[in-house]
């Protein structure tokens, strides 16, 4: 109990692994499980059926498994689960799921997330995302991995963001935005492939190469959805080590419910 302050409360309920660290003020309440090697800040507040997984910083003044700001909820027990290694700056509020929906809102292993992030209901992050000051996510909105979010951008409910796509600095989000894209704007546009992000993820140049193709196939050659959707699977088929990235990208855009950023 030495690395808990005394000034704590930690209700007795609470599931804390020997080396988690509380800091001063924070509130746990007794449905929490927190993972070895996790630390909380001063002033959180984190609440309801929340897990936390290992090794995560949640630095002070966060509020965590918080109800939905949804007016039908009516008390299901619905959770919050935040897995590994994670990185959540100060004032960042994370809500629980709703029984409208999966149940659950889920942030998955290793995000930047930074100061004031909002993550509402039923909200799935993946792993190694980047959220930026102030990104702001509506319920049932779905991040990709490794997708980056500017500051000061508004994300749309039911809005999806895909895998290695970045949204730049004041974004307005309100349809889908397609794997490996590089949007920003309001009206929200697609300003090219995020070629920088690939490379630095270790993309090989052909890699790169067919998804600037897939590209161009979308979005500069005059095409319809399903006629550009046809020549991307065509080049799928004849280019085996790109074969994922472009399945990964033809079938986010034939699953994508809100029309995608064109």
């Amino acid at each position: 109990m030495s690395l808990i302050h005394p000034t704590a409360l930690v209700d007795p309920a609470a599931e804390l692994a020997a080396d988690v660290s509380v800091g001063p003020y924070a509130v746990i309440g007794p449905q929490v499980r927190l993972g070895a090697r996790t630390s909380v800040g001063a002033h959180c507040v984190i609440e309801g059926r929340t897990t936390v997984g290992e090794d995560c910083r949640i630095f002070q003044f966060c509020s965590l498994g918080a109800v939905p700001q949804d007016k039908k909820y009516a008390g299901e027990p619905t959770r919050l689960t935040i897995g590994a290694r994670n990185t959540i700056r100060e004032f960042c509020t994370f809500n629980l799921g709703t029984a409208q929906d999966r149940g659950v809102t889920a942030i998955g292993d290793d995000n930047w997330i930074m100061a004031y992030v909002h993550i509402a209901h039923d909200c799935v992050v993946g792993n190694q995302t980047i959220l930026a000051n102030n990104a702001q996510l509506a319920g049932h909105v779905q991040v990709g991995d490794w997708a980056i979010v500017g500051g000061l951008t508004g994300v749309h409910q039911f809005s999806h963001i895909g895998a290695h796509a970045m949204a730049g600095f004041g974004s307005h989000i309100a349809q889908d935005v397609p794997p490996f894209m590089m949007v920003d704007g309001h009206p929200l546009a697609v300003r090219g492939l995020n070629v920088e992000g690939l490379r630095r993820r270790g993309f090989s140049a052909e890699r790169i190469a067919l998804l600037k193709l897939a590209y161009r196939v979308l979005y500069r050659e005059g095409h319809t959805l399903a006629q550009a959707l046809a020549q991307i699977d065509e080049l799928a088929g004849t280019h085996p080590d790109s074969e994922a990235d472009l399945t990964l990208l033809s079938d986010f855009l034939r699953s994508a419910t809100r029309g995608i950023v064109r």
